[in-house]
């Protein structure tokens, strides 16, 4: 292999150069999402350092998660993290999957109208054994199985959703286009949790991976609850990027309140 060079004179560490030299080959395309990045012995070849710098380079790849590594096999680029925001735009999944260039997909399981449990009547303001429409899919970012969700929603406010396709459609999009329900904000609360075997057979991690788990309710601006959704995201794929406020004469609270986006 050619050997490239690295900055022997500058104050940044080896590693940290060895480091940024490889994400910048991922971010242009030069190692893929699945691609096996050279050996240690190779790395060490091409950039001329030391099998200590090489490691140390790998380990904050793999602690960042932007390498996976497997034992006897080596290290592979993994795919990018889907970032969902919690607070700079009320968007859904749809939405910032797309506007990043990536494609989204609907696997819809299940979609009737059922009557209310109490959980989700106490979320959308209605009384249990109301009608809802439950929406259950399983969704796919660039055909790889990301999230779990099961959505409700109050059926007077849109009978009609029961005859659309929502294979490639943004459920959001679709509400305000059409029904004309506008979501204005919504409360969010994530947790981890063990993946329960249908969560991992569907996400195709094993039983017991760690799952962020989503519970949230999304309101019209008048304050009437519109859709109450449980997510179940993949932990190796998903994060989720939070903007705090600090404001003065506001008193301390022990919980992490935020506006949230949708699905």
């Amino acid at each position: 292999m050619t050997q490239q060079r690295l900055d022997r004179d500058s104050f940044v560490p080896m590693y940290y150069q060895l480091q940024q030299a490889l994400i910048s080959d991922m971010d242009e395309g030069v190692h893929r999402p699945g691609d096996r990045l050279p050996s240690e012995s190779e790395l060490c070849d091409s950039y001329g350092v030391s099998r200590t710098v090489v490691r140390q380079a790998l380990r904050e790849l793999e602690i960042s998660g932007r390498i996976v590594r497997r034992k006897g096999q080596g290290s592979f680029v993994t795919p990018p993290k889907t970032s969902e925001r919690l607070v700079q735009t009320l968007t859904g999944l749809h939405e910032d999957v797309t506007s990043r260039g990536g494609t989204m997909r609907s696997d819809v399981r299940r979609l009737e109208r059922v009557p209310a449990t109490p959980e989700v009547a106490a979320e959308l303001a209605i009384a249990p054994g109301d009608p809802v429409i439950v929406l259950d899919r399983l969704r796919f970012v660039d055909e790889i199985p990301w999230v779990v969700v099961v959505t409700y929603l109050p059926y007077a406010l849109c009978p009609g959703l029961l005859e659309e396709d929502l294979t490639h459609q943004s459920l959001y999009a679709l509400l305000e286009d059409k029904y004309g329900i506008e979501i204005s904000w919504g409360r969010r609360q994530v947790e981890a949790v063990p993946a329960p075997a249908a969560v991992g057979q569907a996400l195709d991690i094993r039983r017991g991976s760690p799952v962020l788990l989503l519970s949230s309710t999304s309101y019209a601006p008048d304050g009437r609850p519109v859709e109450y959704f449980v997510a179940s995201h993949r932990g190796d794929l998903s994060r989720f990027e939070v903007r705090l406020e600090r404001r003065r004469g506001v008193p301390r609270n022990p919980l992490l309140t935020v506006q949230s986006a949708g699905t």
